[in-house]
């Protein structure tokens, strides 16, 4: 009996969850994710059609469907046309059903969960011969639509938990005129949550599919509720010490006084601050071709051990970024437009360092139509033309979703493709500003698609407020949609108006974390207190071959 992972995600474009659950499908039949899954989410306005679809049951043209706001999408389901939107629970489940899946008997499984979890709310609901989903008095409250491929699952259930209903006036729900669709809410003659629904689908799921055991992570906050951005004015470092010939003198690792709460400084946590021939010339490289590094930007632990050994991590698209996440010491602001010359000077950077492996990143730039696609382009094309024989790992934002930004990005073929989830599920809102826990294992699922022999590359900080066994589900989630690299390093607060430091933890620890992810087949962990995203970069590109 396999054991399942539950992952409430929050709200998801549908595009977005589809390419996931295709990521968490291949996963789960080739082997690489040893555990069933239950993904659920809640979608923008959508509507879908499954193969066997009449796009006479849609109602409205799609233009004007579009310009209200919502996506019509035909889909690789069973079932008829249906509506997905906000205030609904949509449940993916990837279930492994064995070498001859019996596809009625599974649909009748989910059947039985969901009446079980509505009867959890008091609420009476049935199934109709001929017919799939759930059914009560007002009419059908949750509409089922599968598809099996290589004995696993995909697409799957939506309860329409919210009052609101108007999204299914513009079609023929399931193609079954004259049939009235319910909610949750209506029947209960409250409002219930997305998450109080959530809480009762997992264990009925369960109980119906006869898992051995249940992990569940959840977003913290109802996506209704508005999210909980961080916005403050940022404080710039200007660190203790006084300039020299030298340079300056070393850089805190924790800025500033322990807040009231935080934990002592381990000591451990320390680093010696090489400020010799190798430091100053990185320094002065990057200063003389006026370029920004994440080093510098992010305040880096580790800024002298690897300026000292003549490399860096070049930070594009400024020093400014429209996004103010918690944990970050980049300043937050309205940034200038793009440097086009940007990208020839990294390039001419990577030749005078002897570069065999330049690692590039870059700022938020929501402001952009292409969120920075192509400047990370155009440097990968400069340093291909300057330094043929470079390696290039690129550590990408989110491109808001956008899969065709990330497709500039892949067509110049860099050799890793590197996104942070930076934390768990449930922290993700209180961490990430504008981020999401799906969107970045979509765009890290959607880079193993594109690129199949490219490397994949993930992170993650502890100290934050998360638990180990938080971790352990990150590591098998980034395992499961094909990551190659995953790194994680302790948090350090940068200022006192960032994020408290919640724990520090023990290099013990770090060397469970590394073991775990090999257990999974994670092909490299590089985890320690020290360790960030592009920390001995080109070692790990090395060690994985």
């Amino acid at each position: 009996m396999t054991a399942l992972r539950a992952r409430w995600l929050g709200r998801l474009p549908y595009r977005e969850a589809w390419d996931l659950q295709r990521a968490f499908h291949e996963g789960r039949a080739s082997g690489r994710a040893a555990a069933d899954y239950l993904l659920l989410l809640e979608h923008p306005p959508t509507y879908t059609l499954g193969t066997g679809a009449d796009e006479a049951n849609l109602l409205a043209p799609a233009g004007e469907l579009a310009g209200r706001g919502a996506e019509v999408l035909r889909v690789d389901r069973g079932g008829d046309v249906t509506y997905h939107g906000p205030g609904q629970l949509v449940g993916y489940p990837i279930v492994h059903l064995g070498e001859r899946p019996d596809v009625v008997a599974y649909v009748r499984r989910l059947e039985r969960g969901l009446i079980g979890a509505l009867a959890d709310l008091g609420l009476e609901s049935w199934t109709e011969p001929g017919y799939t989903g759930v059914w009560t008095e007002q009419g059908k409250v949750a509409a089922i639509g599968v598809r099996v491929a290589r004995g696993v699952t995909m697409h799957g259930f939506a309860i329409n938990v919210a009052d609101d209903l108007d999204g299914f006036r513009d079609i023929v729900p399931c193609g079954l005129a004259g049939r009235p669709v319910a909610s949750v809410s209506g029947l209960a003659g409250r409002r219930v949550s997305i998450e109080e629904m959530v809480e009762a689908v997992v264990p009925h799921f369960v109980a119906a599919f006869g898992h051995a055991g249940v992990e569940t992570q959840a977003a913290a906050y109802p996506p209704g509720s508005g999210r909980k951005d961080h916005s403050f004015e940022v404080d710039r470092l200007v660190a203790a010490g006084t300039f020299t010939p030298q340079g300056r003198a070393a850089v805190p690792l924790t800025v500033g006084r322990r807040l009231a709460g935080e934990p002592d400084r381990p000591p451990w946590m320390r680093v010696r601050a090489d400020l010799g021939a190798g430091y100053r010339s990185v320094r002065g490289l990057v200063e003389g071709l006026e370029l920004h590094t994440v080093c510098r930007e992010a305040g880096c632990p580790n800024i002298y051990e690897c300026w000292a050994a003549g490399t860096a991590a070049f930070l594009l698209l400024g020093e400014v970024c429209t996004r103010a996440c918690s944990f970050c010491e980049v300043t937050t602001g309205r940034p200038g437009p793009p440097d086009p010359a940007e990208p020839e000077r990294v390039a001419e950077a990577v030749a005078r360092l002897g570069l065999r492996h330049a690692v590039l990143t870059s700022v938020d730039r929501d402001d952009l139509p292409d969120g920075g696609a192509g400047v990370f382009a155009a440097a990968i094309r400069r340093i291909r033309e300057r330094v043929p024989a470079c390696a290039v790992e690129v550590l990408v934002p989110d491109f808001k979703g956008d899969a065709a930004a990330l497709g500039l990005v892949l067509e110049e073929k860099p050799e890793v493709l590197n996104h942070n989830v930076e934390t768990v599920v449930r922290l993700q809102r209180e961490v990430r500003t504008s981020a999401n826990y799906g969107r970045s294992l979509a765009l890290l699922a959607r880079a193993r698609r594109v690129r199949p022999d490219g490397l994949v590359k993930s992170g993650l900080m502890v100290g934050l407020g998360e638990t180990n066994e938080e971790v352990l589900g990150a590591l098998a989630d980034l395992r499961a949609v094909g990551v190659d690299i995953v790194t994680i390093g302790q948090y350090l607060r940068p200022t006192a108006r960032h994020r408290p430091i919640h724990r520090y933890a023990a290099p013990e620890e770090f060397d469970s974390f590394r073991a775990h992810g090999a257990a999974l087949g994670l092909r490299c962990v590089e985890a320690g207190p020290l360790v960030r995203s592009s920390y001995h970069a080109g070692e790990e590109r090395v060690a994985v071959g």
